[in-house]
């Protein structure tokens, strides 16, 4: 993997990563594709319409179904789903803080039960590793020990010392699997902890980026904080964060987030709620959200944002939208997620643009403005 830092405007980064299978333009926001496909789109949508060069692959539930080995014999993740483009995959370390009534973090790994059968399993640094190469994504994540917010100080030193543990233990396996031929074109990214606790944050940082990662993750954040709190973590914890490799917020969030969290010079984003709010009838739009399903829209013949240059904004109103939602179609969901994903990629192009012409102050004034109107 090859990352080249572009531009900055202050603390906001433009940057290209390179990977065995695309060119990432950064800022980057990556669509959640669980299980493999971002649900309510193919491939041709996700590749023709969006033009994503990059998503996210969920190695907890593809390890569960249908199963890393089953995705290795089909050809790894690429071949198996039909996307040449890039895939990241997360390490099951949220899941595991997700799914904590049926899972149990320890000090060699994580044990839990399958949400599907309730078949119990076990999740050790190098397990994951292993099943991350079977589904041979090009990017994939450490295995790391998250905790909720708020949390006791003896639980958080606990996280920061086991990440950074599991870590360890991770990039050796890594390496040497690499140095025997296995996922030579794959890259590995460690995950930063510590809650909102600054000294933490500083601990585990430290740690983490003395260590030969490709590129390096802050996790722990938007799990019940405030966003105020994870806006000044995240800009005490990038300065200790290297200059030259990219650096990604995991499982954050709404475009505010992203906007303020570029402005503290974070490159890549993940969030399933562009996706999710689609089908909820949540749609995001340059002034702001609306909700499609309100009756105000029964009668509206304008798109669901005039500024979208989207297929569904240049073909259909929110009054068709509004009644496909009510009625339940299943096409609303296919349109509203295009609309929402193409929203969240457009946003980061602009960006990537205002970054480039050293211009993101007034980007960034002119995002809040039209959320005024």
């Amino acid at each position: 993997m090859e990352f080249t830092l572009e531009a900055t405007s202050k603390n906001a980064r433009a940057g290209t990563i390179k990977t065995a299978h695309s060119t990432i333009k950064t800022p980057v926001f990556m669509p959640v594709g669980t299980l493999g496909t971002i649900k309510a789109l193919d491939m041709d949508d996700v590749l023709n319409i969006l033009g994503a060069e990059i998503i996210l692959a969920n190695t907890y539930h593809m390890y569960l179904r249908p199963g890393d080995k089953t995705v290795a014999k089909m050809g790894k993740l690429h071949k198996f789903t039909t996307y040449p483009k890039s895939f990241l995959t997360d390490s099951g370390g949220f899941q595991a803080f997700s799914l904590s009534d049926i899972s149990k973090p320890k000090e060699n790994g994580i044990e839990f039960r399958s949400h599907i059968d309730g078949s119990k399993h076990f999740f050790t640094p190098k397990k994951v590793i292993d099943i991350q190469n079977n589904l041979g994504s090009d990017i994939m994540m450490v295995l790391d020990d998250l905790v909720a917010l708020p949390a006791t100080q003896e639980r958080i030193k606990l996280s920061i010392d086991r990440t950074t543990a599991w870590a360890k233990e991770s990039i050796e396996y890594f390496r040497e699997k690499q140095a025997k031929g296995i996922g030579v074109e794959q890259n590995i990214f460690a995950i930063i902890q510590g809650g909102t606790d600054k000294a933490f944050r500083t601990k585990s940082a430290t740690e983490l980026c003395a260590l030969d990662f490709d590129g390096f993750a802050m996790g722990g954040l938007s799990v019940g904080e405030l966003n105020n709190e994870m806006y000044d973590t995240v800009e005490h914890t990038t300065q200790y964060m290297p200059k030259d490799k990219p650096r990604y917020l995991m499982g954050v969030g709404t475009p505010e987030d992203l906007i303020e969290n570029i402005e503290r010079g974070i490159d890549m984003f993940d969030c399933v709620m562009p996706t999710r709010n689609a089908r909820n009838g949540t749609l995001f739009t340059s002034f702001g959200k609306i909700n499609i399903k309100g009756a105000k829209f029964k009668e509206d013949e304008a798109p669901i944002d005039p500024e979208c240059k989207c297929v569904t904004c240049q073909r259909y109103s929110r009054a068709y939208l509004n009644h496909m939602f009510r009625a339940r179609e299943i096409t609303y969901f296919r349109l509203a997620t295009i609309h929402n994903l193409h929203y969240y990629l457009n946003l980061m192009k602009e960006v990537r643009e205002a970054i480039l012409e050293d211009k993101f102050a007034e980007y960034k004034k002119d995002f809040y403005r039209k959320r005024q109107k």
